[in-house]
């Protein structure tokens, strides 16, 4: 956090904190609201994540990473203290095939049509969580494969925004900030 309030106060821009982890992870920087920059320069909503992957960077594993997104005042999206929501993430060919109010099994199937793919060969991001073990069992009656992980979907929903990553969606529940910033 202090490397990023830092790096904030070497930028000319006039940034408002638009969801940050002070307020979920009771940190004493980078909550909703907070202004940061020099104050000068463009108005900016931002979010951040100053670590995404707490629980594998204390445990010395890889994959944590620090995540922000900058855009222009008004642009961002602002949850408030929503901390969770309902995440589907998928490749840009495939936007249009899913429904967040869809059941998992509608949306795997829609997006292997858009993809041009059996649902089989379709890879599924999901974070391994207890909220998530009835969508686990209907992803896995589908037939669809599962990368279950710990921590990471920040990376998990740039992974399957990208070519040859080998991941097709990410479905679940997880952070606010994390949605926000794989958003954008």
């Amino acid at each position: 956090v202090d490397a990023m309030r830092h790096y904030f106060n070497t930028i000319n821009i006039d940034g408002t904190i638009v969801i940050g982890e002070g307020e979920k992870d009771e940190a004493p920087m980078l909550f909703n609201g907070e202004k940061v920059g020099s104050g000068d320069g463009p108005e900016m909503d931002i979010a951040v994540d100053p670590v995404e992957g707490t629980t594998l960077l204390a445990k010395g594993q890889p994959n944590a990473i620090a995540t922000i997104a900058l855009s222009e005042k008004g642009s961002m999206f602002r949850p408030g203290s929503s901390f969770y929501m309902n995440k589907i993430v998928v490749a840009q060919q495939a936007k249009d095939a899913i429904d967040i109010s869809k059941s998992p099994t509608e949306n795997v199937q829609n997006i292997a049509r858009a993809l041009n793919k059996s649902v089989k060969s379709l890879t599924v991001f999901v974070l391994d969580r207890p909220r998530h073990s009835h969508m686990i069992e209907e992803l896995r009656a589908s037939g669809v494969r599962i990368l279950l992980t710990s921590h990471g979907d920040v990376s998990g929903g740039v992974s399957a925004t990208l070519p040859r990553t080998g991941i097709d969606a990410l479905f679940g529940i997880g952070g606010t900030p994390e949605a926000i910033i794989t958003a954008a």
